[in-house]
């Protein structure tokens, strides 16, 4: 088994992924939003277009300032070639600065995994 671990910069491109992950065989994902140390960086310092009276969604970034973070646990090498290629495909060449950081890790266990299928969902 393999955890792969994607890191997708444009979030914009989210569904696309999952869309090619799912087509390559994963049967499962967890997405979770995050943020690098790049834009950590780049964003630092006290924000200044919070309202006077702020709401909770106002201290929330815009979405164009956060990463997704996709994982899944896959069964696989070559389910991990297929989702590397699926990914290449959605979210442009890994080769190339800001299109994602993908990394692949062998699993010695894994438990809780139940395999997802379209037809067990509400």
């Amino acid at each position: 088994m393999f955890l792969i671990l994607f890191v997708l910069n444009n979030p914009d491109l989210l569904d696309a992924v999952l869309t090619a992950w799912e087509e390559a065989g994963v049967s499962g994902a967890t997405v979770l939003p995050s943020t690098g140390l790049g834009r950590i960086r780049q964003k630092s310092g006290i924000r200044e277009d919070v309202p006077l009276m702020p709401a909770l969604e106002d201290f929330y970034r815009p979405t164009a300032d956060v990463n997704y973070t996709i994982f899944s646990v896959v069964e696989s090498e070559a389910l991990v070639q297929n989702v590397l290629q699926a990914t290449e495909q959605a979210a442009g060449d890994l080769r190339q600065p800001r299109n994602g950081i993908l990394v692949v890790l062998p699993v010695a266990q894994a438990y809780g995994l139940i395999p997802y299928h379209q037809s067990d969902a509400p």
